[in-house]
């Protein structure tokens, strides 16, 4: 293939090919030439027009000549146009041809391609030569056949666009020719034609002025008999000229007709919708007969035509026309056209299409504000038809006969608006709240008083209507119940107001599960009781009997959905009333049968059918209530229930027709019912059972054809894209499906099942669609049948299926395929669920007769039958499961494919062999496989029967799929067949096409990545998939073009380097408006897919797109049905806001739920990606969504004078890209900027550093950081949070939480002391103030107080004023929670005040919890906020100690259940304890903190005095836990008060750390620490702890945190609360030694008695040791003497330490040097090596030498726990002490030996740190320990060596440890150290004469050793120091300077001048005698004193004062010497 990569075609390579390769190479040259062009090609062209024109005679297929004649046509448009001629004239004369056979049409259709894409591209260049091409095209065509006429008209459509105006002589002949195509017997030339016709009307004016009539006509013709694509493409011709003719300004100079009105437009679309084809009313007899019915297809053609109408005009213009276009709407199902409705299956019908219509023009162009409008009419409507319903029902004439029937005559119009209405309100949600308060629409009012109209089905849709309503608008729920329960108990002898109001409250119950916030618990009670009573009252007035019978059921049902907590009070009455409504007995059914009538029998009926149904009801929804007993209280009235089945034919046949309906009912609801019961419940009447059901299957009295609802649901869903576009999912698919139901079916509707009215549909807006009852029953039969065919023996399994068999023969015609879809619907169901449950199905017999049923079918003249029999037979092969079988099975298919001629056979056999093996998890075996491939290729090859390649093509895909692997050996032959079928089947087959793509998809996935592969093999099998996909893209099919794009999708998954990424999102973004959901969904999963690894590339290719191609994305090619005004703009949209904008953009407009999900996903990938170096552009699209004006201005179009300006955009759209964003999109933006917000977190802290962020920003203007943009962050969060819609306020005070959170501690830079959020505290408050609102939902109250609790703690606002703001939000909902629960708020489930209150709580406890932060942050008086709060403190401790008691309680385990408190706990009521429960666990944790601290705040001294009668609903304090509340609690002593609150906090803890689930949040377990950590701060609870076992049992726990959670927060949290513990426990050994000592008892106290032996489990010393050992040997693995002879820690290596891993060892060493105290003398022997091994491990492990002489804060640690260690009393206690100095010495020695390990080591070694260890042993032990002359030797040789260190830093730390050790008191001790190295001391001190110091670091050595010396002095002898002295002085004047020296000197020399002064200044008065005796014998001394004296007389004053100050120590030394 490589070599067709040239300019010129390789004729040589070309000639050696075969034929199919000639194709193939070709095809890809012609791609590689278009790539090329237009290039520089003068001097080939003519070469290459040779070869071009020759290819034309070649017969190329359809891909090849479209893309030949796109070549020739950009050669000559870049090239020279002189030869042109030539080719048109070749092309004509090859058109002219009279060679008529098959071989020579390509070359025909070749040449007018041609000359289609030559005028196209060449237009009014080529002059006049057009008029004899298109008579000689036109001529042609007359005796074309249907490829020809495809494709001449397509030409004409290019001829026509490149002419433009030229062509206006060639008009009325192109327009006679098109018109006859457009009623052509093959679709695909109408498709053509509607689109030349379109191109045509753009110049030829008559179309839409003088032959505007018989266009129309001629279009309503076109839809008869039309399949999906042509209604699509003819609607667009027909909206598009309609409008054309509306808002065309008449041309000048001609004579001038009527200009037409809208009310001309809508009288002709009408008269389609009404009358159909057959021409308007003056053409047609008939009509006025009312003989003719209009065909359903136009029908549907017609309605979207009005949709095209409606977008091509826009949003604004529907605005404008509104009130006309409704009234025309509704008209149209209105009385004065009583045709249209005269059957309830017409009728049906035309309300789909008018709520189609609504629904695509006010749903999907409008936005919010001119939604409210519409509404606002439909509301005015709805009054008006209310009007004449009243005058009708007033009885005040004699007519009043005639006047009912008007009053139902309006039924159809009411039901559409009602319906348009509440759609539109779901829609809305809540931002719909301003249209419902409007007082002047009266929309509730107008809803609920159509409630009592006199039709059923108006009754119906009002309250569909209302549940509607209340899901958009939860606060109305139970306004509305209660007010329709009301009337309904007060207007009880209405038959309307009985079933209108019950109809309207089962819908509203069934609107409670999509209301999160639910209804109070009480309104299931009053709902109950208004059931019993109606059905209780049924038999006392027989007029509403009927009505009350079918109102209590209903009522009861829909009272099932709300879930068992709420039916579960209820359930003993219904289960009564359930056993009363059916006789006890057959006796009793038999006395019944002989008594009843006719109207008692339809009353019973009714009854029952509506027991089963709310039996069914509370089966489906409270599963959790299906006890064994309550199953046992259901089953005894189950066989009454199924004998009356029996019997219902003979009562039917004794009282007539009028019984019919209620016994289908009766059945198909019994069967609904025993289809979701255990088939145990009923297995006694199994046998009658089935009996009736295989009667209802076979022998049918309706001529239905059910395989349309039946079957779909059987067939596989990759099966059903064989079936056309009917069965797959389009944007039309709410009308469409009235066609697929076929003529004789009604679609489904309310009025068939009121009971569907309070279930739950799929999509939440649509009316639910029941079917009629003699379709669900058949239905309901398939199903139950399914279930228990699974259950019945095998004799009777073989005499059922005999049974289908034999009914199947017996019948003949329709009715036998009627008979064979049901009982295939049937055993493929009891198939599917034979394979779930793992069944088998039977011996041989059973088999064989399985089989011949399933055969029969696979050859049924029904498409749909023979697909799901194929999948029937998949489910056989898989139930049965045996090779052998399968086997047979495969080989029946085969035989019959090797001599089967007819369609039928062949498709259903060759489908059979690809489902096959689909269940058994693929194919296995190769022979099969081999067999499969060769008949497929065979038959895929078919081209007299396209439906045989389809099928044939699609099994083949299948195989591929099963296959796996295996398949490899046949992908390169199945590829050519692939692409030479792509390359010559005709496009008009489009169902080839699609069923090739799928081949080329499954091929694809099955080489997967070795299509990355570089082998010649690969690289071809790669060229042919690419090639086969631009072969799909070229295809005029748009479900072709998807299967293209998801075959690149798969290309670029496996080898993305290979597929051309700016070709495909050009694609991608060519189609994302197309008017076919099926190529949008394809498009937007594929850029979903391409955005996760190329976000930024896919975005730039779409700009640069749109920059290249303006032409392209003219508005012609974007113009589609919906969402028009996004595409007329797609251009400017991507140009000005990418990519990114133009998907927001389409998401706002987008109405299919899948694709909204992808385009989310696609945005958000795109955003975690880019967002942070777009961040001003994301940042902006987010703002403009959420800013877009909510109001629609009405701007007048600017005067373009240009026709078309209204057709291609809003004169506004330019500057708002975003008009009247739905609220839905607005939080997806506001979701959008919390996503950026935590991608900058992780981008880096320029983003919230405003100083760094300006900085960079200056350097380079390109940067950008999130903090420059915050002011438009807090505006979007201001505007969200202020929004109407309550989604949107919850996502706007997300945001704000979160900008809180994040920015709180940024400075302000220019205003020190202040940080950057302050300047925005007005915007926060306004932002909180309205969410506590009284009429605000509870949870945007409770997401508020978040915020304001955040806002408080964040410490942003220093001001108490500005403070005092927030502050009073959060108080009054304090005020609300103190009210209590009877001031609950009635609207809503009691669980959401739970919510509420628990918010609110948990904010102050955040703010007190917070308090301490705050404190050390901010330097306003503490007491300010502190006063604030404190004011509260004594309500809120009350209130949170309530709800941790609360909480304690629904933390017990169920066995406990029975000790809960019968009404509830202070914060939930019993009935809603599950509601409750998750609000308890959210909030728990931080009011345990927050109470510990208020506890401890008070020190567990403050008792109320009025404890337990606080002002709450009940007592609250923990004393009532689990006791009566009649019974007064005794009054309890502040001792026993303080226990119970010390072990409700304890408990709580504790039973949370022993096992916090896997998903508690980190925050929970933190908070639960620091309530321990604060609990015990104080001595109060220390002292219950202290002596108890309770401590070890909490140290247990904490282990196991530790050993479960890595997080060092939780860690260190957990550290510290040990700390206390033993701290504890020290205090308690203490308080016990120090009573011991007054009684003078001396028992031993602390662990280990006398034994010193530590119990596991018992002991608090071991508890804590292992905890600790368990934190050091995590963070020092070398510690654990197991590990340390391993090869995996190399001995001698430092490891550095995190800083967290630092921070935990350095709090378990504190904690180990505590542990002695707690112990006996024995005890402390026992743990002391232990605690020694751990403490010096530790120094030995981390004494690393840092570079500015710091220690480690590890180090810092371990010297500080040695230090506590070695003073401890036990050192010195009688009983311990030689153990305790022996083991200490030998702690000395290992300290020793760390010096001694490997040389090479030294220099890491940090020897300051060993050094100082060395001292705190000699200082804190005693004198026996350390003076043993072998370990006094050895430190003083540390010494001496370290003293000689070259590092200044080292010497000085020497120098100050060397001090201490001199001063120690016992002279033993310090004594040999003097001996040893005051000598050198005193020698380096001499050579510093000569050698001044050069830095500060070497100054600070001499400044040390002079203040040893010093020290040394003071500590000598008498007789000794003189000599001393005399030493001493010398050395120090010599460090004096003489004035002149002075000056000159170097500060170091200076300073060190001023210190030898003030040491002589100190020494010389204590030690005169020799000073005088000194200075007296030499002169030269003297004379350098007194100079210095006197030189430095005054600077000296002011440096002592400084030295005073600031005596010359560094930090780092402070911190070192303070061990000692």
């Amino acid at each position: 293939m490589e070599l067709a990569h040239s300019l010129l075609l390789n004729e040589e390579a070309y000639n050696q090919l075969g034929e199919f390769q000639k194709a193939e190479f070709i095809f890809e040259w012609l791609q590689f030439l278009e790539k090329l062009l237009p290039a520089d090609i003068r001097e080939n062209q003519k070469k290459l027009v040779e070869q071009l024109t020759s290819l034309l005679n070649n017969s190329p297929g359809p891909p090849t000549r479209r893309l030949l004649a796109k070549n020739l046509a950009v050669l000559y448009s870049s090239g020279d146009t002189f030869s042109v001629y030539q080719t048109i004239d070749k092309c004509n004369e090859l058109i002219r041809s009279k060679d008529d056979s098959p071989s020579y049409l390509p070359t025909k259709l070749a040449a007018v391609v041609c000359l289609g894409y030559l005028y196209k591209k060449l237009g009014r260049i080529l002059g006049n030569s057009f008029t004899d091409t298109v008579g000689n095209v036109l001529k042609a065509m007359k005796n074309a056949e249907s490829q020809g006429r495809y494709e001449i008209m397509l030409s004409l459509q290019n001829i026509l666009n490149g002419l433009g105006a030229a062509a206006i002589p060639c008009h009325r002949d192109i327009y006679k020719a098109a018109r006859s195509c457009l009623t052509d017997r093959s679709m695909a030339v109408r498709c053509a034609a509607a689109k030349c016709l379109l191109e045509l009307q753009n110049e030829a004016v008559f179309m839409w002025s003088t032959d505007l009539d018989s266009v129309v006509t001629l279009c309503f013709k076109s839809f008869e008999g039309s399949n999906y694509d042509v209604r699509l493409a003819v609607s667009k011709l027909l909206g598009t000229i309609l409008a054309r003719a509306l808002t065309s300004k008449q041309i000048a100079g001609k004579h001038n007709f009527r200009r037409i009105s809208l009310e001309d437009v809508m009288e002709l679309l009408g008269t389609g919708f009404l009358r159909g084809s057959c021409g308007f009313l003056r053409a047609s007899g008939d009509m006025l007969k009312g003989t003719s019915s209009v065909s359903r297809d136009v029908r549907v053609g017609v309605t979207q035509a009005y949709v095209v109408f409606v977008s091509t005009l826009g949003a604004q213009w529907l605005e404008r026309n509104f009130s006309a276009f409704l009234s025309h709407i509704l008209d149209l199902v209105s009385q004065s056209h009583p045709k249209a409705v005269q059957s309830p299956m017409e009728a049906i019908g035309c309300r789909r299409c008018v709520s189609f219509i609504l629904r695509a023009t006010v749903g999907g162009l409008l936005g919010e504000k001119a939604q409210i409008a519409a509404a606002k009419e439909i509301c005015q409507a709805i009054w008006k038809l209310k009007k004449v319903v009243d005058a009708a029902m007033s009885d005040g004439n004699l007519e009043t006969k005639i006047n009912t029937a008007d009053a139902t005559a309006c039924q159809h119009v009411l039901v559409c608006a009602l319906q348009e209405l509440g759609s539109l309100i779901h829609g809305l949600g809540t931002t719909a709240a301003p249209l419902l308060q409007d007082s002047s629409t009266g929309v509730l009012e107008a809803v609920i008083s159509v409630i009592l109209h006199p039709s059923i089905s108006v009754r119906l849709t009002a309250a569909w209507c209302l549940r509607c309503i209340a899901i958009a608008l939860p606060s109305y729920v139970s306004l509305l119940l209660d007010r329709c329960v009301e009337r309904l108990s007060a207007l009880k002898s209405c038959p309307e107001a009985v079933t209108g109001y019950s109809f309207a409250v089962a819908a509203l119950l069934g609107a409670v599960k999509h209301c999160p916030l639910g209804i109070p618990h009480g309104k299931g009670k009053v709902i109950m009781t208004v059931a019993e009573e109606l059905l209780c009252s049924a038999s006392q007035n027989s007029r509403i009997s009927l009505q009350r019978m079918q109102a209590g059921w209903l009522l009861i049902a829909a009272l099932m959905t709300l879930g068992p907590a709420a039916v579960q009070h209820h359930l003993p009455r219904v289960l009564l009333l359930w056993k009363c409504i059916f006789p006890s007995s057959p006796k009793d059914l038999e006395t019944e049968k002989t008594r009843g009538d006719a109207f008692t029998w339809q009353v019973t009926l009714e009854g029952r059918a509506g027991a089963l149904c709310a039996i069914k009801s509370f089966v489906s929804h409270c599963a959790g209530l299906l006890t064994d007993e309550v199953v046992q209280t259901l089953l005894p009235p189950l066989p009454s229930a199924v004998d009356l089945l029996t019997q219902l034919s003979s009562i039917y046949k004794s009282y007539g027709n009028s019984l019919k309906t209620p016994s289908t009912v009766y059945r198909q609801k019994l069967y609904e019912l025993l289809a979701v019961l255990p088939p145990k419940a009923y297995e006694g009447n199994v046998s009658a059972v089935l009996k009736e059901l295989v009667t209802d299957l076979t022998v049918t009295d309706s001529q239905i054809d059910a395989s349309a609802f039946l079957l779909p649901s059987l067939c596989h869903e990759n099966d059903l894209l064989l079936l056309g576009p009917l069965l797959q999912e389009t944007d039309h698919r709410f009308i469409e499906e009235q066609l697929l139901l076929g003529n004789s079916i009604a679609g489904g509707s309310l009025e068939y099942d009121p009971y569907s009215i309070y279930e739950k549909f799929a999509k939440g807006d649509s009316v639910p669609k029941p079917l009629a009852p003699a379709l669900s029953v058949i239905n309901a039969a398939t199903r139950l049948f399914g279930v228990m065919f699974s259950h019945i023996t095998e004799s009777h399994r073989l005499q059922v299926l005999e049974q289908f068999l034999n009914s199947i023969r017996q019948t003949k015609g329709s009715r036998q395929q009627i008979v064979q879809i049901h009982v295939v619907s049937a055993f493929s169901t009891s198939l599917k669920h034979l394979a779930n449950c793992k069944g088998s199905l039977g011996s041989e017999e059973v088999r064989r007769s399985a089989l011949m049923l399933v055969m029969g079918a696979l050859e049924s003249n029904n498409p749909l039958l023979r697909c799901a029999a194929a999948e029937c037979l998949a489910r056989l092969a898989q139930v049965v499961s045996d090779s052998a079988f399968t086997a047979g099975l495969a080989q029946v298919s085969f035989d019959k494919l090797k001599s089967a001629r007819d369609v039928v056979s062949r498709t259903g056999h060759s489908l059979a062999l690809g489902c096959l093996y689909r269940y058994l998890g693929g194919i296995g075996s190769t022979q099969h496989l081999n067999a499969c491939v060769g008949i497929l290729y065979t038959l895929s090859q078919d081209s007299t029967s396209p439906d045989v390649q389809a099928w044939a093509l699609h099994s083949l895909s299948l195989v591929v799929d099963l296959a796996g692997p295996l398949y490899h050996v046949h992908v390169e032959p199945t590829l050519s067949l692939v692409l030479m079928l792509l390359l010559s089947v005709p496009p008009a087959y489009a169902e080839v096409h699609q069923s090739l793509g799928r081949c080329l998809n499954t091929l694809i996935t099955s080489l997967g990545p070795e299509l990355q592969g570089s082998s010649t093999a690969v690289s071809a099998l790669r060229t042919s998939c690419l090639l086969g996909c631009a072969v799909m893209q070229d295809n005029p099919d748009c479900l072709v073009q998807a299967q293209a794009i998801s075959c690149l999708q798969q290309l670029h998954m496996f080898a993305p380097r290979h597929v051309n990424l700016s070709n495909l999102v050009s694609c991608l973004c060519m189609n994302l408006c197309s008017s076919y959901l099926l190529l949008r969904r394809a498009v937007v999963a594929c850029l979903r897919q391409l955005v996760q690894r190329e976000a930024a590339e896919v975005s730039e290719y779409a700009v640069a797109l749109v920059k290249e191609s303006k032409e392209d994305f003219s508005p012609g090619n974007f113009c589609t049905v919906l969402s028009s005004q996004t595409l007329f703009l797609a251009d400017v949209n991507i140009r000005e806001i990418g990519l990114e904008g133009a998907l927001l953009g389409l998401l706002d407009k987008e109405l299919d739920p899948r694709l909204c999900q992808d385009m989310k996903e696609t945005l958000t990938h795109m955003l975690t990606s880019m967002a942070v170096e777009k961040l001003s552009f994301w940042l902006k699209l987010c703002k403009d969504v959420l800013s877009a004006s909510a109001d629609t201005t009405q701007e007048e179009e600017t005067g373009k004078g240009d026709d078309v300006s209204v057709l291609t955009s809003d004169s506004d759209d330019r500057f708002h890209p975003f008009r009247n964003p739905r609220w839905s999109t607005r939080v997806f933006a506001a979701e959008c900027v919390c996503k950026i917000i935590s991608q900058c977190e992780n981008a880096g802290s320029a983003h919230f550093d405003i100083t760094l962020a300006q900085e960079r920003k200056q350097r380079d203007s390109r940067d950008d950081f999130l903090v420059l943009h915050l002011a438009d962050l807090v505006r979007m969060a201001f505007m969200a949070a202020t929004d109407h819609s309550d989604q949107l306020r919850l996502s706007g005070l997300q945001m704000l939480q979160i900008i809180v959170r994040k920015f709180a501690a940024v400075p302000e830079p220019e205003f020190p002391g202040h940080v950057i959020l302050e300047q925005y505290q007005a915007n926060v408050g306004a932002a909180l103030r309205p969410a506590f609102a009284p009429e605000t939902p509870p949870d945007v109250t409770a997401k508020a107080c978040q915020v304001c609790s955040a806002w408080i703690a964040s410490g942003v606002v220093s001001d108490l004023n500005d403070l005092r703001r927030v502050h009073q939000l959060l108080v009054s909902s304090l005020l609300k929670v103190q009210a209590g629960k009877e001031a609950q708020n009635q609207q809503y489930n009691e669980s959401t005040s739970t919510m509420e209150v628990l918010a609110v709580l948990k904010a102050w406890a955040e703010v007190i919890a917070n308090m301490k932060k705050i404190f050390s942050n901010v330097t306003f008086s503490t007491s300010g906020l502190l006063d604030l709060v404190q004011a509260d403190l004594g309500t809120l401790s009350k209130l949170w100690l309530a709800a941790l008691q609360d909480f304690a309680l629904l933390t017990l385990p169920p066995e406990y259940a029975s000790q809960l408190p019968a009404e509830g706990g202070t914060f939930y009521t019993a009935e809603t304890i599950e509601n409750a429960r998750p609000h308890y666990y959210n909030s728990w944790a931080l009011i345990l903190y927050a109470t510990a601290l208020w506890l401890t705040s008070t020190g567990f001294i403050v008792v109320d005095p009025d404890e337990g009668v606080t002002n709450l609903s009940r007592p609250v304090t923990p004393t009532t836990m689990c006791q009566d509340s009649s019974t007064k609690p005794l009054v309890k002593s502040p001792e026993d008060v303080n226990t119970d609150r010390f072990h409700l906090i304890l408990g709580i803890s504790v039973e949370f750390l022993c096992s916090p689930r896997s998903d508690a949040a980190m925050e929970s377990i933190i908070a639960c620490l620091h309530a321990l950590q604060a609990l015990f701060d104080v001595p109060w609870p220390r002292s219950k702890i202290g002596g108890d076992q309770l401590g070890v049992e909490l140290l247990n726990v904490l282990h196991r945190l530790i050993l479960t959670r890595e997080s060092p927060d939780i860690q260190l949290a957990v550290l510290e609360v040990v700390r206390l513990i033993l701290f504890a426990a020290q205090e308690h050994v203490k308080e016990k030694r120090r009573s011991a000592e007054e009684k003078e008892t001396l028992p031993e106290f602390g662990e280990g008695k006398d034994t010193g032996g530590l119990v596991p489990g018992k002991s608090l010393v071991f508890a804590t040791l292992e905890l600790c050992v368990c934190i050091l040997v995590r963070q020092l693995p070398q510690l654990n003497p197991k590990l340390t002879c391993s090869p995996a820690v190399p001995p001698g290596k430092h490891l550095l330490l995190s800083e967290d891993g630092s921070r935990l060892v350095a709090a378990a060493l504190v904690i180990l040097s505590d542990v002695p105290a707690i112990c006996s003398p024995e005890g402390s022997v026992s743990v002391l090596p232990t605690i020694l091994y751990l403490i010096i491990g530790v120094l030995k492990e981390t004494a690393v030498k840092f570079q500015d002489g710091q220690l480690p804060l590890t180090v810092a640690a371990s010297l500080q726990a040695l230090k506590g260690l070695l003073s401890s009393p036990m050192a010195r206690a009688e009983k311990s002490q030689n153990a305790w100095t022996d083991l200490l010495r030998s702690a000395l020695v290992t300290v020793l030996d760390c010096w001694d390990q490997v040389d090479g080591l030294l220099q890491e070694l940090d020897e300051v740190s060993l050094l100082t260890a060395i001292t705190v042993f000699v200082m804190s032990t005693s004198p026996e320990v350390t003076t043993v002359e072998c370990l006094q030797k050895r430190c003083i040789e540390k010494f001496k060596t370290t003293l000689d260190s070259k590092d200044p830093l080292v010497q000085c730390k020497c120098y100050q440890l060397l001090h201490s050790i001199f001063q120690h008191p016992n002279k033993t001790v310090s004594y040999p150290y003097i001996h040893s190295l005051a000598p050198s001391i005193v020698g380096k001190l001499q050579e510093t004469e000569k050698a001044k110091p050069e830095n500060a670091a070497e100054l600070q050595v001499i400044q040390e050793g002079i203040k040893v010396v010093t020290a040394l002095t003071a500590a000598a002898e008498e007789q000794h120091r003189a000599h001393l002295v005399a030493c001493f002085l010398p050395i120090l004047i010599s460090f004096l300077l003489d004035e002149n020296a002075l000056v000159s000197a170097t500060i170091s020399a200076k300073n060190l001048h001023e210190f030898a002064l003030q040491t002589l200044m100190q020494i010389g008065p204590q030690y005169s005698s020799v000073f005088k005796k000194l200075v007296t014998s030499s002169p030269t001394m003297k004379a350098r004193l007194e100079s210095a004296v006197k030189g430095n007389q005054e600077s000296i004053k002011v440096k002592t004062t400084k030295h005073a100050k600031n005596p010359g120590k560094s930090s780092s030394i402070q911190l070192k010497t303070n061990f000692l």
